[in-house]
């Protein structure tokens, strides 16, 4: 990409890359990790036209809950993705991407946060 002088690179972060959660610290720093490696990147790589994008979807429906043993998790997550009209779709953040990508190579979004409506943080 540096020698072509064109590219783009998309990083998925997530919300925990942006604010913590009570016992999730591991998981947040990875996350906090993904952003700062993306920005570092980003700063490095913008005099060589090379794109970096961050892009970091709040609740979206995926299989992730299902690595959870805790039925209690498993509840609260499922009342908490009711009371804000559920999460967003996979094809919602991919199509965020594509967005991003399709842009004029001498336009960087540089972070896309994508989130349901109806969630708060």
């Amino acid at each position: 990409m540096k020698e072509r002088q064109c590219g783009t690179i998309i990083n998925v972060s997530f919300v925990a890359g942006r604010k913590t959660f009570p016992n999730h610290a591991a998981y947040c720093g990875t996350q906090f990790a993904v952003d700062a490696i993306s920005e570092h990147l980003r700063e490095e790589l913008a005099d060589t036209g090379v794109r970096v994008i961050t892009l970091a979807p709040r609740a979206v429906e995926t299989e992730l809950l299902s690595h959870t043993t805790s039925q209690d998790v498993i509840d609260a997550y499922q009342d908490w993705k009711g009371a804000i009209g559920g999460a967003i779709r996979p094809e919602d953040v991919s199509a965020s991407a594509l967005f991003a990508y399709q842009q004029p190579q001498n336009v960087c979004i540089r972070e896309i946060v994508i989130a349901p409506t109806r969630q708060e943080s």
